[in-house]
């Protein structure tokens, strides 16, 4: 099996998105610590549930991101893109009723919004 870059620039950019969350997933999966610290949450002493519940989410990131890339397929994106465009919803609503106006929420729904537009730009065939 050989590995499968695309030649058109709208499934490569769908490409980069789902490389980008998959290597994200990687890092939330294996330094969940990490993570937690750079969106300012915690997990409490003596259980590690919290610890858990970032490597899980971690590896539901690296997993739809790779799928994407090894299947290659305008379902996979539209799929890829609608998750994200709810990921980025859920985050508007929290902003506005959770009191979180803050600048890494904000940075965050820049990213979701961006990892959302890229493959559904490509599948809609507007780039």
């Amino acid at each position: 099996m050989d590995f499968y870059f695309p030649t058109e620039l709208g499934e490569q950019l769908a490409f980069c998105s789902a490389a980008f969350t998959a290597l994200a997933g990687f890092i939330m999966m294996f330094a969940p610590g990490h993570t937690f610290r750079l969106l300012g949450l915690q997990a409490q002493e003596g259980r590690p549930e919290g610890h858990g519940e970032g490597r899980s989410m971690g590896g539901f990131y690296l997993g739809f991101g790779l799928s994407a890339i090894m299947l290659a397929q305008t379902t996979i994106y539209t799929a890829f893109g609608a998750a994200f465009t709810m990921a980025a919803f859920a985050r508007v609503i929290s902003i506005l009723s959770d009191k979180g106006s803050n600048l890494v929420n904000y940075l965050l729904l820049v990213v979701q919004i961006v990892l959302a537009a890229l493959p559904l730009l490509y599948v809609f065939g507007f780039i």
